[in-house]
């Protein structure tokens, strides 16, 4: 049997204080954390070396994916996402010829934005949902109003098509809050708006996969926020959610359920994988609150799309490069599903249509991506977590 030596064993081990001197004398007298250290662009101050004594009072160091807080997200076999690409629709038999052909180039979520509500009806949907298997496809509704009739329709649609209610996953993407922030008002007074929601959440209780508030958290990001302050905005959001549904009698837990974030990738790549994981570690700090005891409810689903604040009208070929910068940090932050956005804002051919969705199939093929990362891998993204 052959005997296995440890590689480099024959150097002795050095302290992180031989480190240091080693550096001042090769600063010839400099500061190190002027020099050495540089901030990131959120603030934070990075060091250009971290040893293991710095990650051994990290809080959660051990945790596995799957379990709270779920720093390591919720998936446990492979850290598979859901690639989503959305579709604008005006003419419903259009709309599902579209979907169709994005199915075959490996999109498995749909998102329909609906921007007529009044054209919201049964046969509509028989036309729209034709040849698509709900268990098998996440189907999101993006709607300009009635989100209500929204849900009652598709759940119709399932019981008369005999669909399992359970394996249906999706949502319909209501976000009273967000629409505030960016319109400055809602159709209706707040408190009726709030009662709106919550009345829809109720109505998506049969599905048990299918959520009825998007918090549209990429909004603040495409607006200039940061990425403390995407987080913070966001968290804020969820929050005022759980509270506001919590006096209309639906419990904490229920709510949180009924909740997805979508959070815009950005291009500074480890921020965004760890923006993610502190997204996950903060809801479940608040929902612990909420509903102490219950680690189940502190699951956070997390939609990802690429930003559109970087990218070039100019040269907008090199923005292909950024969105799969953007897309990879997402994926191993573990987001749950991912928007590529188009690469150029302009009119777009089919090709260049369907190009997002074939450049996300293409880093799903790719294993490293598609494994759960290892937990040497984790300690350097829990290092800037720390932070």
């Amino acid at each position: 049997m052959v005997k296995k030596e440890k590689l480099f064993g024959e150097f002795p081990p050095v302290s992180t204080k031989e480190w240091r001197d080693k550096i001042a004398a090769d600063l010839k007298g400099a500061d190190f954390n002027t020099r050495m250290a540089w901030k990131t662009g959120e603030g934070f101050d990075a060091m250009p070396f971290y040893r293991q004594e710095d990650i051994e009072k990290l809080k959660y160091i051990d945790s596995l994916p799957g379990s709270f807080p779920f720093l390591r997200g919720s998936r446990t076999v492979k850290n598979d996402w859901k690639i989503r690409q959305d579709i604008s629709v005006t003419d419903y038999a259009e709309a599902n010829r579209k979907s169709i052909g994005l199915l075959t180039k490996g999109v498995d979520s749909l998102g329909f934005i609906i921007s007529d509500p009044d054209s919201v009806s049964s046969m509509n949907f028989d036309i729209l949902l034709k040849g698509i298997n709900p268990e098998a496809i996440e189907l999101n509704f993006y709607p300009f109003g009635k989100a209500k009739e929204i849900v009652s329709v598709f759940h119709d649609y399932i019981k008369k098509n005999g669909y399992d209610p359970r394996k249906v996953k999706g949502a319909v993407e209501a976000d009273p809050i967000g629409r505030l922030m960016l319109n400055g008002t809602l159709c209706i007074p707040v408190e009726q708006g709030l009662d709106y929601l919550a009345e829809t959440a109720g109505l998506a209780l049969p599905l048990p996969q299918f959520r009825a508030i998007h918090i549209k958290a990429s909004e603040f990001r495409n607006a200039g926020a940061g990425v403390v302050q995407e987080l913070a905005f966001a968290i804020s959001a969820g929050t005022e959610y759980i509270s506001r549904l919590e006096q209309r009698g639906i419990k904490p837990e229920i709510t949180a359920s009924k909740i997805r974030f979508s959070f815009g990738a950005g291009s500074g790549y480890f921020m965004e994988i760890a923006k993610l994981r502190a997204a996950r570690l903060l809801w479940a700090a608040v929902m612990q609150k909420y509903a102490p005891g219950n680690t189940d409810a502190a699951g956070m689903e997390i939609h990802s799309v690429t930003s559109r604040l970087n990218k070039s009208l100019t040269d907008p070929h090199m923005n292909i490069l950024r969105t799969q910068t953007e897309a990879m940090a997402a994926i191993l932050g573990g987001t749950d599903s991912l928007t590529v956005e188009p690469f150029h804002q302009g009119r777009l051919t089919t090709s260049l249509r369907e190009l997002p969705a074939t450049s996300s199939s293409s880093l799903r093929k790719n294993h490293i991506l598609t494994r759960l990362p290892t937990r040497q891998e984790d300690l350097i993204i829990l290092k800037i977590l720390q932070t």
